[in-house]
């Protein structure tokens, strides 16, 4: 392999795990965000009170967002494998 090829390999590789954590991470960030203005609206400053609804949030994300990071880690898996059976 060039050193292009492996770049784009690099390249594909960092994307597809940008696509494949975007849902989880998007979702995290909103209920993290929701509970703080929650908590500076009430003035309840427990810190541990975030953890367990962005954890179940980013549970059920997970669920329904599976069969899409699959397909995408599944398409990932056949390009590498059609570069390495090309040569």
């Amino acid at each position: 392999m060039t050193g292009a090829e492996v770049l784009d390999v690099a390249r594909d590789a960092i994307w597809t795990i940008v696509i494949v954590s975007l849902p989880l991470l998007l979702v995290g960030l909103v209920v993290g965000v929701a509970i703080s203005l929650v908590q500076a609206l009430t003035q309840i400053q427990e810190q541990t009170l975030v953890f367990v609804p962005k954890i179940l949030a980013i549970f059920v994300t997970l669920l329904l967002a599976l069969p899409f990071m699959a397909d995408a880690l599944h398409g990932q898996m056949m390009r590498i494998s059609s570069r390495i059976i090309a040569g």
